[in-house]
């Protein structure tokens, strides 16, 4: 991997329409090809490249819960015990459509917890209802709740 490309000015078209939304259409990379005045192709071997030398991590879809519908957003912090648990407990949360994050933390004595789950629901009931599910699903009776009061504005870096 290099430390810096110099990018063509198609290639610079690209990727400011790839650092922003991608378009709402069932061939995103072909109206992106379109813009910058290159095949389908051509985007998506010029990203792949990105991607495979280290210059692009990854695509993400980010879901606006709120325009949604979900209006209520919770992290829940498991205690999983024994440990080893944590894993096959993981794996079993991960599961439900309500949860969008599962991951694991390290302890500490005042603070037990070593799993933690980002919920979203359409209001504080149904968190809590979803809840009550996977600790009766999972066995795992110790949680706390972590309502979100505020969210923060979201914005990727842009480069172009």
């Amino acid at each position: 991997m290099t430390d810096s490309l110099d990018f063509t000015p198609k290639q610079r078209t690209i990727l400011r329409i790839v650092q922003d939304n991608l378009p709402d259409s069932t061939t995103p990379f072909r109206d992106i090809a379109a813009e910058a005045g290159l095949t389908e192709s051509e985007v998506i071997e010029f990203l792949e490249r990105l991607k495979r030398e280290g210059f692009i991590r990854r695509f993400g879809a980010t879901l606006r819960h709120q325009v949604a519908g979900y209006d209520c957003n919770v992290m829940v912090a498991w205690q999983v015990e024994p440990a080893e648990a944590v894993e096959r407990v993981a794996r079993s949360v991960s599961e439900r459509p309500e949860i969008s994050h599962v991951y694991q933390r390290r302890t500490y004595p005042e603070w037990p917890f070593n799993l933690y789950t980002m919920l979203h629901g359409r209001n504080e009931e149904e968190c809590r209802k979803v809840v009550r599910e996977l600790s009766e699903y999972t066995g795992v009776s110790r949680y706390e709740f972590l309502f979100s009061q505020d969210e923060l504005k979201k914005t990727s870096m842009r480069y172009f």
